[in-house]
Formats: C-alpha cells, sequence, structure tokens
C-alpha cells in the first residue's frame, strides 16, 4: 500500500483538485471537509501524513492539530493555508506542524514538501538494516533484492521504531500508531510483532522493560 494521506481542505473544488492530482501520484487519500470529520477519521485510521487547511468551519487547522499532538498523535502534518505573515507561520510550527505552504499552491511545489516531509521521519526512501533493506514507501523488508515476509503491522512497527532514531518508543505510542480507534490493541499482540521482527533483528531490538521497545544499529 502506498502512502496514506489525510486531507483536510474546506473547499471542495480545490479538495478534489488536489485528491486527483495526489492520487495520480500514487498517494492513498481521504478526504474531508471539516476538522471535526478529521478527527473522527484520526480515530479510526493510521495516516502517514496530514495536509490541513487552516481557515476552516468550527476551529482552524492549527488547534485541531494541537488537539491530535496533545494526544501523542506525531504524524507529520503540512499545512495549507492563504496565510502568510510571520505570526501565522511561527504558530503553525508551534502547535507542531512539519511544514507550511502557502496557496495559491504550485502542485509540484507541494509534490516537493511532501516527499521531503516523508523522507525526513528517517532521511532516506530506503534503510540498510546490516543485511536487509527497509523500504520506506512500500514498508517492504528485503534481503538480497528478496521480499521478507512480514505482517502489515510487524511492517509498520518496523517503520515506527526507526522514525525514532535510536529513542525508545512507549508501548503507548506504538499501540495508537499500529491499531486504529476500532481495533483491540493489546500487549499480548504487540509482542507477538516484536517476535517477528526479532527474528531478523535479534540483538538490534531491545525491550526497555516497563516502557517499550527501539531499534539500532550503532
Amino acid at each position: 500500500m502506498g502512502v496514506k494521506i489525510l486531507l483536510l481542505e474546506d473547499d471542495k473544488l480545490f479538495n478534489e483538485t488536489l485528491q486527483d492530482f495526489l492520487e495520480e501520484e500514487g498517494f492513498v487519500l481521504d478526504t474531508v471537509l471539516d476538522p471535526y470529520s478529521a478527527l473522527d477519521l484520526t480515530y479510526e485510521n493510521n495516516y502517514d501524513l496530514y495536509l490541513f487547511d487552516v481557515n476552516l468551519p468550527y476551529e482552524n487547522g492549527f488547534k485541531l492539530l494541537e488537539k491530535l499532538r496533545d494526544a501523542g498523535d506525531m504524524t507529520p502534518t503540512i499545512f495549507i493555508t492563504s496565510r502568510d505573515d510571520k505570526l501565522s507561520l511561527t504558530q503553525g510550527f508551534t502547535k507542531g506542524g512539519d511544514d507550511y505552504i502557502v496557496k495559491p499552491i504550485d502542485p509540484d511545489e507541494l509534490l516537493l514538501r511532501i516527499n521531503a516531509v516523508l523522507r525526513r521521519q528517517i532521511r532516506s526512501d530506503v534503510v540498510q538494516l546490516g543485511e536487509y533493506r527497509f523500504d520506506i514507501s512500500s514498508k517492504t523488508l528485503l534481503k538480497e533484492k528478496k521480499v521478507v515476509e512480514l505482517t502489515k503491522k510487524a511492517s509498520e512497527l518496523l517503520l515506527v521504531l526507526l522514525e525514532a532514531q535510536g529513542k525508545v518508543v512507549s508501548s503507548e505510542q506504538i499501540k495508537e500508531r499500529l491499531w486504529s480507534y476500532t481495533e483491540e490493541a493489546s500487549d499480548g499482540a504487540l509482542r507477538v510483532y516484536i517476535t517477528q521482527l526479532k527474528k531478523y533483528f535479534p540483538t538490534q531490538i531491545t525491550n526497555i522493560r516497563g516502557i517499550g521497545y527501539r531499534i539500532s544499529f550503532t
């Protein structure tokens, strides 16, 4: 599955235009017109990127992201807005935004910014992990160009650990990323996916008792 994006833009025509463009580029899109619908979808799905308009009905995009960050959702976020003043720029980054693009938007520039933000999470499209390689876009583990069989959640878990760049990721943070709001997460299930990864990375994945896990290749 490709990179999954949640697009929040209240201009219906512009929303549809962006959706068509990004889907043609290979992204998977969910689109909404208001922040409440966006919030509901973040509970039900795991996304690789948020694209949030700022001027919205009910509450602005800054406030929505602030809620998500407070809840532990660290999904990369790009704000799309007509605001170009320094105060708005500062507010966007203060609330946890990763980038900011001003309307009218050049689609090619947006594509460049999306790819830059996604790469920035772990600095590369493909990560070398000893004798293995992990393709970030497809979330596929490879050994000598052959695909290593991993479940979808084990692949997502590997990505989460790599994004932390050697830091400990709490079990709660991992469960929030791997399971949607409608799914039942458990420590037991998490341990199953950790065990899957340890088949390939037995010494690199460490259990920090009572806290979570980390992966390190240093």
